[in-house]
């Protein structure tokens, strides 16, 4: 049975903390910037807003009011 006994998270300092993110950081890959397409609102299809929601939206003031 080991005797080590885990520091507490609050112990683990900021320096260990950020060296652990550097070692970490090369093996994480930025997937490419992926900029969505305007879409025609005449296209959007199959959208359904349930009644309660549908009310609650109509009774918010509008934005600025």
């Amino acid at each position: 049975m080991s005797n080590h006994i885990a520091p507490r998270e609050s112990e683990t300092g900021l320096a260990e903390l950020r060296g652990d993110c550097a070692r970490m950081a090369p093996h994480w890959v930025v997937p490419a910037k992926i900029t969505p397409t305007p879409v025609a609102p005449a296209l959007i299809n199959g959208v359904t807003v349930p009644p309660a929601s549908a009310r609650l939206i109509d009774a918010t003031a509008e934005y600025g009011d």
